[in-house]
C-alpha cells in the first residue's frame, strides 16, 4: 500500500511539473491566441495514465481547451495504475470539426481501440483533415488500423516498430517524430518532447 501511495505522488508531482514549466516565450503565445484551442485525448480501458495526464495537463496549463473522447461515456481505468479518467463525450457525439488536434496515448487501450469501426474511423478522417494527430507508445496502433501510416516517418514503443514497417512507415528511434501533421513518441520519457511538439503544432 505505501508502495502504491508513493507511485501514485510520483505520477501526480510529475503531471504538475510537465503543466508548470512554461518559457515567457509560451505564456506569450497563450495570451496571444485569440482563439481558444481544442484538444481531443482519445482513450479506452487500459490506457497508460502519464501518456493521458501529462499531455492534457501541459497543454492546459497553456490555454488549450482538453477533452477526453472514447467507444462511450464513463469512467476507464489506467492498466498500470489505479488511475482512472472520464471519457467526457463518446466518438459518436463528436467531428473532427470539433477539434484542433488529436492526442492517441498508449497502453493496453489502444489494441482494443482498434477493433472498433467507429473509433478508427474518427481516426481516420482526423488524420486526413491534416490537422495534428499524435500518438505515443502504442496508441500508432490505431492509425496502423486506419490505414494512413503508408509512406509516413514515425516512432513508437519498440514492439510496433515491426508492424508500422509493415504498413509501410518508416520507423525512426527518436524522442518525437514530426512528419506532417502526423507527432509521434514512443515512451513516458519522451513525454515532455511529445507534448511541446503537439503545444507548437497548434
Amino acid at each position: 500500500m505505501k508502495l502504491k501511495k508513493y507511485f501514485l505522488s510520483v505520477i501526480s508531482a510529475a503531471i504538475l511539473f510537465f503543466a508548470g514549466c512554461k518559457t515567457a516565450e509560451e505564456r506569450v503565445v497563450v495570451l496571444e491566441k485569440e482563439d481558444v484551442k481544442r484538444v481531443a485525448v482519445l482513450v479506452g480501458e487500459g490506457f497508460h495514465d502519464g501518456e493521458a495526464y501529462m499531455p492534457m495537463g501541459f497543454l492546459a496549463n497553456r490555454g488549450i481547451k482538453v477533452t477526453v473522447i472514447g467507444p462511450e461515456r464513463g469512467e476507464v481505468k489506467a492498466y498500470n495504475s489505479d488511475f482512472t479518467i472520464k471519457i467526457e463525450k463518446a466518438v459518436s457525439e463528436v467531428s473532427v470539426d470539433d477539434f484542433d488536434a488529436l492526442i492517441l496515448p498508449g497502453g493496453h487501450a489502444p489494441s482494443v481501440l482498434r477493433d472498433i469501426d467507429e473509433v478508427v474511423a474518427f481516426a481516420r478522417d482526423f488524420f486526413k483533415s491534416g490537422k495534428p494527430t499524435a500518438a505515443i507508445c502504442h496508441g500508432p496502433q490505431v492509425l496502423i488500423t486506419a490505414g494512413v501510416m503508408e509512406g509516413k516517418s514515425c516512432t513508437a514503443v519498440g514492439s510496433v516498430e515491426d508492424e508500422l514497417v509493415a504498413a509501410g512507415a518508416n520507423f525512426l528511434d527518436q524522442s518525437v517524430v514530426v512528419d506532417g501533421n502526423l507527432i509521434t513518441s514512443r515512451v513516458p520519457r519522451d513525454l515532455n518532447d511529445f507534448s511541446r511538439a503537439i503545444f507548437d503544432a497548434l
